[in-house]
């Protein structure tokens, strides 16, 4: 996954390194140029801070995702393709796990953190085969992030080898997201037609309306 010819996948791979040795919060970026055998002068040139590497790692593991994304097959489900497709993203985690427990119990992220995280939530829509444009598309971002961040500290102690643990919560999620987004769909839809077509919709709609009961003589309903 890291380029171990360049600088930068010599200071990624450092970092990852140290932190499965020791906490995350106490490695420092002169520990990181130390361990990749590289100068602080040579590190500012890429990262700025432990933020900056750790927005890194997530497009490396990104990089490596879709290049190991399973095609999908004929007539099969989004959902399931989405379920194979977040399973790949541990495997490629998987050789990082003590070092990504040191990361995660270091305290929480930075806000900046926020854009290449939803990022990589995009990209797997994406490899799936998921909208991600418009109101919706955005939506459908934040919830596969919410749900991912939760089946992420399920699989951080998740030791089986066959990731039961981890495959039923994801799978979990990812059902009740899909419920969650349809009803989403349904309203977006309703807003869109109201926006493009108002008043014609609307008598659309009530001309589908039952009428009032209609009282002898013409006139309608009881009267007190």
């Amino acid at each position: 996954m890291l380029d171990q010819s360049t600088p930068k996948g010599r200071m990624l791979s450092a970092a990852l390194d140290l932190a499965a040795k020791k906490s995350w919060a106490d490695v420092t970026l002169l520990d990181i140029v130390e361990g990749a055998g590289l100068s602080l002068a040579e590190l500012r040139d890429t990262f700025k801070t432990k933020t900056d590497i750790i927005a890194a790692l997530l497009r490396a593991v990104d990089d490596e995702v879709l290049k190991r994304a399973p095609k999908r097959g004929e007539g099969q489900e989004k959902r399931d393709l989405l379920f194979d497709i977040v399973m790949t993203r541990f495997d490629v985690l998987a050789p990082h796990k003590p070092a990504l427990k040191s990361i995660y119990a270091s305290g929480a992220a930075d806000f900046s953190l926020a854009a290449p995280y939803l990022s990589s939530q995009h990209w797997m829509l994406q490899a799936a085969g998921i909208g991600t444009d418009g109101a919706g598309g955005a939506l459908r971002v934040a919830g596969l992030g919410l749900a991912y961040a939760s089946v992420f500290r399920t699989w951080l102690e998740d030791d089986d080898p066959g990731h039961a643990r981890t495959m039923a919560a994801l799978d979990r999620r990812l059902r009740r997201g899909e419920r969650a987004m349809a009803s989403v769909d349904q309203v977006a839809s309703t807003l869109n037609r109201l926006a493009t077509d108002g008043p014609g919709f609307l008598r659309s709609v009530l001309r589908g309306r039952p009428k009032p009961d209609a009282a002898p003589g013409g006139e309608t309903g009881p009267k007190v």
